[in-house]
C-alpha cells in the first residue's frame, strides 16, 4: 500500500501542482503533514529536546539531503516533464539503493562486492534505456527528458544519501520520532529559504484544488505512507518487503497510462524492467541492511 501510494503521489498528486514555486510545494509537502503530525507525535519534542549536538547535525543532514535537495530535485523534475511520461522519472527514482549502498562503502567503510557493481551496472543500463532508448542523450530544442532525468537521478542520490545518514539517527530515535524532527526541520529551513530569496510565502496564490492535493499527500505520501511502510516492515521479512516495493513502479506506469494516456515505448519497457529487476536484486542482496528512510517517493 505504501509503495502504491509513493507511485500515486509521484503521477498523479504532486504534478499537479506545477502551477507553483518548486521550493514554495517543498515546504507545503512537508509543513503540512508536520502539522498533521502533531496530535499523534507531540511527545517527540522531549526526545529531540535531549539529543546530542552531533545528533542534531546529522538530522540536520538528513533533512538537507532528503528533504529539502531530495523533494525539490524530485518535484522539480516532475514538473519539467509537463505530464508527459511521469513514470519514467518515478522510475529514476528507484535508483536510490544502488546510491545508497555506494555511499554506505565510502562513508561507513561497508564492503561493496563484485555482485552488487554487477546489478548497479545493470541498474543504470535500464535507466539510460528508460530515459532515452536507444537515442544519444541529447536534448533536443524545448525537450526537457534530459533536464527532468538529471533531477530525478538527483533526488535518487540525495534520498540515497539521507538513507546511509539516517543509520546513524536511529540508533538515538526511533524512526517515527526521526520523521517527525525531518518534517519539522525541513519545514523551518524551507520557510528560511523563501524568505531569504524574497519568494514570501505566496499561500493566497494556492487554490481549493491545491489545497485539497496538498492536504492528500500529507495524508498519503507525506507521512501515512511512511508510517505505513515502516508498520509492514516490522512484520515481515526484508526480502519480502523488497518484493512489495515492486508496487510504486507498477502503480506509477498504470497510473501513467490510465489517467495521462502516457505509454512506454518498446525500448523503455526494456529499461524499465531491467532497472526493476536490478535494484530488486541489489534490495534482496542487502536484505539484512534495515531500510532507515522513506523517502521518496519516495522510497
Amino acid at each position: 500500500m505504501a509503495a502504491a501510494l509513493w507511485g500515486l503521489d509521484g503521477v498523479v498528486l504532486t504534478p499537479r501542482l506545477h502551477e507553483l514555486d518548486v521550493l514554495f510545494v517543498v515546504f507545503l509537502l512537508h509543513a503540512v503533514p508536520f502539522v498533521l503530525m502533531q496530535p499523534f507525535l507531540a511527545g517527540s519534542y522531549s526526545a529531540l529536546a535531549r539529543l546530542e549536538t552531533r545528533d542534531w547535525a546529522v538530522l540536520l543532514l538528513v533533512s538537507l539531503t532528503g528533504g529539502i535537495l531530495g523533494t525539490f530535485s524530485i518535484v522539480k523534475a516532475l514538473f519539467l516533464v509537463d505530464f508527459q511520461q511521469l513514470s519514467v522519472v518515478v522510475l529514476l527514482q528507484k535508483l536510490q539503493p544502488v546510491f545508497a549502498i555506494a555511499l554506505a562503502a565510502v562513508l561507513l567503510r561497508e564492503r561493496i562486492s563484485a555482485r552488487f557493481l554487477g546489478r548497479a551496472a545493470l541498474a543504470l543500463v535500464g535507466a539510460y534505456l528508460l530515459t532515452f532508448g536507444l537515442r544519444p542523450p541529447a536534448a533536443a530544442p524545448g525537450d526537457q527528458g534530459l533536464a527532468a532525468a538529471a533531477w530525478a537521478l538527483l533526488a535518487a542520490a540525495s534520498f540515497g544519501s539521507a538513507t546511509v545518514l539516517g543509520k546513524r539517527l536511529l540508533g538515538v530515535l526511533d524512526f517515527r520520532r526521526a520523521t517527525f524532527g525531518r518534517y519539522g526541520l525541513t519545514s523551518m529551513m524551507a520557510l528560511v529559504l523563501l524568505l531569504v530569496t524574497g519568494r514570501g510565502l505566496p499561500l493566497a496564490e494556492v487554490s481549493p484544488v491545491q489545497w485539497a492535493l496538498i492536504l492528500g499527500i500529507g495524508l498519503t505520501t507525506g507521512s501515512g505512507a511512511i508510517f505505513l511502510y515502516y508498520y509492514g516492515l516490522t512484520r515481515v521479512r526484508a526480502v519480502v518487503s523488497a518484493i512489495c516495493e515492486l508496487c510504486l513502479p507498477l502503480s506509477a506506469v498504470v497510473f501513467d497510462y490510465w489517467l495521462n494516456g502516457s505509454v512506454l515505448g518498446g525500448w523503455q519497457w526494456l529499461g524499465a524492467i531491467l532497472l526493476v529487476t536490478a535494484i530488486t536484486l541489489v534490495s534482496l542482496g542487502g536484505s539484512r541492511r534495515a531500510p532507515v528512510d522513506g523517502s521518496g517517493a519516495g522510497g
